[in-house]
Parts: C-alpha cells; structure tokens; sequence
C-alpha cells in the first residue's frame, strides 16, 4: 500500500481492547475501512491526520429507535445525540412521521393531533413544524433530508398511521378497516417507498397511544385500527423487500401478541421477516415481563417458527417524568387518563375533573385498588404481577419541582407523613409557606389517595416528579443488552424532552457491558 491510498489515519488515541486495559495506538482509514493499526498505522501517510491525544476512539453509535422526525426541522444536526457518541438514527418509529408531509385536510392537523400525546410534544411547536412542511410524499421527504446539514446519518421507516391517513383520510382512519383498493393502494405506496430507499415500515399496538385533538381525545392513533388482515398484506410487502418490521406488542392480549408476532416466522410465511420490537425491561410492578419477553424471542427465533425477532431493551433505569398528571405511563389508566386528555396548558380543565365527586371517586377507587383487603387485584399485587407500569407506590414517587419548596427533594410518602405529623401536632421543622398549604389545601387528606388528588388539585404542572418504573437492578439490565437476540434501543430520543428521552443510553449500555469485562 502506497502512503497517498490512506484516507485517514488518527493519531495516539485510546481505544477499546476486548476487556483488557485501552491501548493508545493509531488507526488507519481507507474507502471507509480501518486498514491497519498501531505501528503499521505509525509507518503510513495521509493527508488527513488527526491528533486523538486524550480522547477514545470507537465505531459510531447507532440509535435505533428515535422520534427524531420533527427536531431534525428545527436542528438537524441533531447535537445532543452525536455529542455522545451517535453517528446514526433511525426515524418514524411506532408508525409516526412526516414521510407524507403535514397530511391537513382544513379539518384536521394529524402531526399535532397523533404526536402531542404519544410523545408528549407540545402542541405549538408541533403546529410550528407542520407550518413549514412543503412536501407531501415519501419521494420529496427523502429528497427533502438530503437538503437537510445532518449531524448524524437518518435512517427513515415508512410510518403506518400516516400511511393510513394518506390512503383513507384521518376520519375513515381512525373508525374503519381499508377498503380493498385502499389496502392495495397502501401495500403499492409501501413497495414503492422500500424501493427508493426507506429502510422498512413501523406500527404500534401499545393501547395507551392516544390522539390528542378533539372531538378525537377518546381514541387511539390510526395504526391501532388495523386488524391482522391489513398487518399482514403490509408485512408481506416489507417480507419481500428484505425490509425491517419495527412494531409495538398488543400489551393486554397474551395471544394478540403471539399471532401478530408471528409474521416474523419463515416457516409460515415462507422467508423470516426482521422485526424489532419494544421493549424488553425489567418491570417493577411485574417481574415477569422480562422473562417473558426473552421466552418469546427465543420461541420465535427458534428452528421449528424460524423467525428474526428482536426485542429491544433498554440500558439504563426507566425512569419518567412528570408535570402534575402529564406523563406518558399515566395514559394506561382510566382516571390519570382523563387528565392527559386536557390541552398541557388548560388547568382549568384539569381543575374541573379534579373537582367533579364522582371522578374523585373513581380516581380513589383505582389508587386504593389492591391495596388492602381479600381479592385478585391484592393477590396480583403481591405477587408483584400487576397490570400497569405505574404501580402507586408513594415511596417510589420523589417531588423535583414543587411551589412548596421544602417538599423538593422528597417521596410523596415522606410528604404524606408531613401530613399526619402536621394533623398530630408532631411536626416542628415546619416553615410558614408550608403551614399555609397545609392548612388551607391538605386538612383534608386522610389517605394516600387523598394526597395524590390534593397534590394534583393544588399545583397542576407546577409540580414535577419522577418515577423509576423499570431496570432498577442494573446486574438484569445487562443481562438483556448483552443477550444476543436482544438488541441495545428504546431511547425515544426526540421524544418525551420532559418525560424521558434517553440521549445518552448508548454510552451508558458501553458502560455496563464493560462491567463485565
């Protein structure tokens, strides 16, 4: 090789070594290829070096499960992800995005209405990214992003709501099956799409992903509507192309799951079909999820199904946050639900369900439900086997922000046990401002589900708190990056900015698989 073949060569830097201690050598680059290191790098010449005194050197990151679609409008060099290390992101994941530009038919606005909720953007700055669509197929988006000064690469999916939309309108969307010449004019836009270069085709099933406009607050996304027939006429078209299916599992159907996921198998379809699949964690109200998960991936990727699935795991804590009521894990429950269902910035809407006795009453019925007493939903408790992710356990719900500042930093149990201290004539590190709130808003509350609603009644969005509902013990958490039909995602970056959104989850599952040498 000839010093003027080597592209690149970078010079000194730290670099990664199997699980034995880093080694500081230097790296060549040819044609995108590393073509030698350490001292045969040393004798080579480039017209590009890079001094990597200081700094380690490893292959870009890649994220994909990201809900970049509407930041890479606003900073498409999208800075937060390739500042840790991401050189690669995969757009329109759970069947959203903008391959068919803003979709408005002078009724609807189907970005706002299908992304507020679901990934909790707020509703003017979605309306903002809409304003400035000037496409309106999956041609000119693509053609659109290579307009775009990209940080990292963006790998796009074709999303399925939107799909939906653009065969059968928003309305016809959301209240009934595709006609067949619907259904072939979707299957004819998805072949073409694969074609031209969209990498495959994302759904969503996940029965807490909720529209957010009215009169239409009440129902799902458009994608959910589908039944098994259009599924699979769609999966077969991405089956042919070689295409990646990335889905979300029906979560309150064990047997929904199986026979939507197994459109993956090869035995029954002819050839395997890539599917990713979120998420595999390990849940705190439910021990069994995981294991669950893990046994599924391995029956379909088994001989006899012949399959290629992959769930995706998360490497770090799966914590969320939120303001008030608004959080994405309080969409699974009726009574939170209803909350969720107001604009972000309507508190007196808020304010008059959180008034109404009846809703009251629901609202304590559910948070006490399970809790005392003989019953299944006590037994399921126990048995740590519960149905929502959000398991109403106080001591796992700490206050960030709050108007009474002396409550920041604590759980909603230590604020409950202010409360009965306060009521006792027990508490003596007590400060003025609390006194007031304790007097005026909180002589009420006799029960933690008294506490909950008074705390929501009282200060709405003003208050913000944080849950970890998943991945606390970071020894299962590695197990499930580390297995091998498992794959390292779920990091919703672009979504969820003040819910979750984990940029840096790619460094942190390096960290955790070098704790294992």
């Amino acid at each position: 090789m000839t010093e003027s073949d080597v592209d690149i060569i970078i010079k000194n830097a730290t670099i990664f070594n199997n699980g034995d201690p880093a080694i500081v050598e230097s790296l060549a680059i040819h044609e995108g290829k590393v073509v030698a290191r350490g001292a045969a790098a040393d004798c080579l010449r480039s017209e590009h070096v890079i001094d990597g005194t200081g700094k380690w050197l490893m292959p870009g990151l890649f994220d994909i499960h990201t809900h970049y679609d509407l930041e890479l409008e606003v900073a498409p060099e999208l800075p937060e992800s390739t500042r840790h290390g991401t050189t690669t992101v995969v757009i329109a994941n759970c069947s959203l995005g903008l391959a068919f530009g803003n979709q408005r038919d002078g009724t609807n606005d189907p970005i706002v209405s299908c992304y507020a909720r679901v990934e909790n953007i707020p509703k003017q700055v979605l309306k903002q990214c809409a304003d400035k669509v000037n496409w309106s197929t999956p041609d000119e988006y693509l053609s659109h992003l290579d307009q775009l000064n990209l940080g990292p690469n963006v790998i796009p999916l074709l999303p399925h709501s939107m799909l939906r939309i653009d065969a059968m309108g928003f309305e016809a969307s959301i209240t009934r099956d595709p006609t067949d010449s619907e259904l072939q004019s979707m299957t004819s836009t998805l072949r073409s799409a694969l074609d031209i270069g969209y990498s495959g085709f994302s759904t969503d099933a996940l029965p807490f992903h909720y529209l957010a406009a009215q009169p239409h607050v009440e129902k799902t996304i458009p994608t959910q509507f589908a039944k098994y027939r259009e599924l699979k006429a769609l999966t077969q078209v991405v089956r042919e192309s070689g295409g990646v299916w990335q889905a979300t599992p029906p979560k309150d159907s064990i047997l929904g799951t199986l026979k939507t996921f197994l459109l993956t198998s090869g035995r029954l379809h002819g050839k395997p079909l890539k599917t990713t699949v979120v998420a595999a964690m390990d849940f705190a109200h439910n021990k069994r999820l995981s294991k669950m998960a893990v046994l599924l991936v391995r029956l379909l990727n088994s001989s006899f199904v012949k399959g290629r699935f992959y769930m995706q795991a998360l490497g770090a804590p799966f914590r969320t946050w939120a303001d008030g009521a608004i959080t994405p894990i309080a969409e699974e429950i009726p009574e939170l639900r209803r909350l969720n269902e107001t604009d972000l910035e309507d508190r007196l809407a808020r304010q008059r369900i959180l008034d109404d006795p009846l809703y009251r009453a629901e609202f304590k019925a559910m948070w006490l439900r399970g809790k005392s007493g003989i019953s299944l939903a006590r037994l399921k408790r126990l048995m740590k086997a519960e149905d929502y992710a959000l398991d109403r356990n106080l001591s796992s719900m700490t206050i960030e922000r709050c108007p009474v500042s002396s409550w920041i930093g604590l759980t909603f149990q230590q604020v409950m046990d202010r409360v009965e201290a306060y009521r006792a004539g027990r508490l003596s590190d007590i400060q003025d401002h609390e006194r007031e709130v304790l007097d005026s808003d909180f002589s009420a509350v006799y029960d933690e589900a008294d506490l909950v609603l008074q705390l929501l009644r009282s200060f709405d969005t003003d208050l913000t708190w944080f849950i970890t509902t998943a991945n606390n013990d970071p020894k299962r958490v590695r197990e499930l990056i580390m297995d091998p039909q498992l794959l390292p995602g779920f990091n919703d970056s672009g979504a969820h900015l003040t819910n979750m959104a984990f940029y840096d989850v790619n460094l942190r599952s390096l960290k955790l698989a070098a704790l294992g040498g």
